[in-house]
């Protein structure tokens, strides 16, 4: 799974205090966002929703202008995918109809810190297949983050995504990991959401991290849509994904992104 050798950063307490202060923003703001959703609602209204949001409270986006590797600057502060897009869709004219299934990955940073959380909603009602892939992705990211505790191995949060999501017909997606957190949005490790267990580095408590599975209704092949962003699936088929930010304690796991109410 090549974990590498990369030093996996511990918070100091001030760090952490930082983190829970931005995860609740991050979660809060979610939050907002998932309310406005309805049929008939444009992804850029909800993009410029979380935009006034952030400026309302004085944080930074941790994703507008984001571009590694030589791919374009993101030019939103908010990914919105829609249905078969799995990650990463770009907000704009498209509008939501009843029955869409719709993700929102969103981050922010303050103080030098980063907090990013993932959740997908139905718009309206939606059908039972769709229902039941929110359901396993949401109760896949649950069953990772109680992996994440000290003295556990890296590789037991991806297995116990892939366990639960193959278990229920679906696949997960390989092109896209998980990641520490802190300073920077990506920090050491990679979380693959599958492999073996026991394999990589030991958990310790000061870690930071962000779970986020990816889970298809089909085939776990990705493609990449012209815009070099937007993810979808290779078969065109629904995706789910959910991510929270969370903090190894010695008391076990701490969700950062997590307010009443949210996902």
């Amino acid at each position: 799974m090549g974990y590498g050798p990369a030093q996996i950063p511990l918070k100091t307490r001030r760090e952490i205090e930082i983190m829970r202060e931005v995860g609740r923003h991050v979660a809060e703001i979610l939050l907002e966002v998932r309310k406005r959703v309805r049929p008939g609602i444009a992804t850029a209204e909800l993009n410029r929703i979380a935009e006034e949001e952030i400026k309302r409270r004085g944080v930074q986006s941790s994703f507008k202008g984001y571009g590694p590797h030589g791919l374009p600057k993101y030019p939103a502060v908010i990914c919105i995918s829609v249905n078969e897009e799995i990650v990463h869709g770009i907000p704009g004219p498209r509008v939501l109809k009843e029955g869409d299934i719709v993700g929102f990955d969103f981050g922010v940073h303050q103080n030098g810190m980063h907090g990013d959380s993932a959740v997908t909603v139905g718009v309206g009602e939606i059908c039972e297949e769709a229902s039941r892939l929110l359901t396993t992705t949401r109760d896949a990211l649950y069953l990772a983050i109680e992996k994440a505790r000290v003295g556990n191995r890296l590789s037991d949060i991806g297995h116990v995504v892939q366990s639960k999501a193959e278990g229920s017909g679906y696949s997960v997606v390989r092109d896209f990991v998980g990641h520490g957190i802190g300073h920077k949005l990506h920090e050491p490790p990679q979380i693959p959401n599958y492999g073996d267990p026991g394999k990589g580095p030991r958990l310790r408590a000061g870690m930071a991290l962000a779970i986020e599975p990816m889970v298809n209704a089909g085939v776990a092949g990705v493609e990449v849509l012209k815009d070099g962003w937007t993810a979808v699936t290779e078969d065109r088929k629904l995706s789910a994904h959910f991510e929270h930010t969370i903090l190894i304690t010695d008391e076990g796991p701490e969700i950062l992104t997590k307010v009443e109410g949210s996902h």
